[in-house]
């Protein structure tokens, strides 16, 4: 398995206790794309590919309709993407993506959870270098397929040579630019793909060792932030289990 895989299985919301919270989320996404693309998915790639996220997360067709609906309507929210960096207990570093219609509130309630934690909130771009961008395709595999053949049609789209292959879903997880996002989706489709997940992730480039106790209260912190409807996706930079 790659490295992003076993960081991104570690941070996987357990689906139970955050399917409301996750539905939320993605709900806020498809405005967005609405708003910037439209309504029709086969026009509106960025909401095809989240709507690809939405059934993959096991939402209902109904929820994805009426989350469409209420982003045509006039009195919906205008969405920013706003990020939140700094360092939690024990100097791990935590990166908060957020979509929000009231920064205030937002700053207000993730600044809250990092003093809770005797944590540190910095300036906004401080901590980038931390962590790798990037744009995450899945798709199932097609019999035959040659990877390498496949990565040397990408590697114009920054994708890596470095891919995760789930056998037991058939599912292949390439990772590329965050800037190509687009045209590696318009590839894979154009290919005869079917894609099953696109999103952006973020990777760590040095993983911090931690103790249990350590992690114990940074597992506490990341559940505190991930209660706020606003936040998207926590990250940090503490190594898995």
């Amino acid at each position: 398995m790659g490295r992003a895989f076993e960081y991104r299985k570690a941070a996987k919301l357990k689906r139970w206790g955050h399917m409301a919270k996750t539905f939320t989320r993605i709900g806020k996404q498809i405005a967005i794309a609405v708003k910037a693309g439209g309504p029709d998915p086969d026009t509106n790639p960025s909401l095809r590919a989240i709507i690809a996220n939405a059934k993959r997360e096991n939402m209902p067709k109904d929820n994805i309709e009426r989350a469409i609906k209420n982003a045509m309507g006039k009195d919906q929210s205008d969405y920013k993407e706003v990020t939140y960096e700094g360092y939690g207990p024990h100097g791990v570093a935590v990166f908060v993506e957020t979509l929000t219609d009231n920064t205030t509130r937002t700053v207000g309630d993730v600044r809250s959870v990092f003093n809770k934690f005797n944590g540190n909130l910095g300036t906004q771009g401080s901590l980038s270098f931390l962590f790798d961008h990037k744009s995450v395709f899945t798709f199932k595999k097609k019999d035959g397929l040659d990877m390498d053949e496949m990565i040397l049609d990408l590697i114009d789209y920054g994708v890596e040579d470095e891919f995760d292959e789930d056998e037991e879903t058939g599912e292949i997880t390439i990772y590329g630019a965050p800037t190509s996002f687009s045209e590696i989706q318009r590839h894979l489709e154009e290919n005869g793909f079917e894609v099953t997940g696109a999103e952006f992730t973020r990777i760590p480039n040095d993983q911090k060792e931690v103790s249990p106790e350590e992690r114990e209260v940074l597992d506490k912190m990341i559940e505190k932030l991930e209660e706020f409807d606003d936040v998207q996706t926590v990250y940090t930079n503490m190594k898995p289990e």
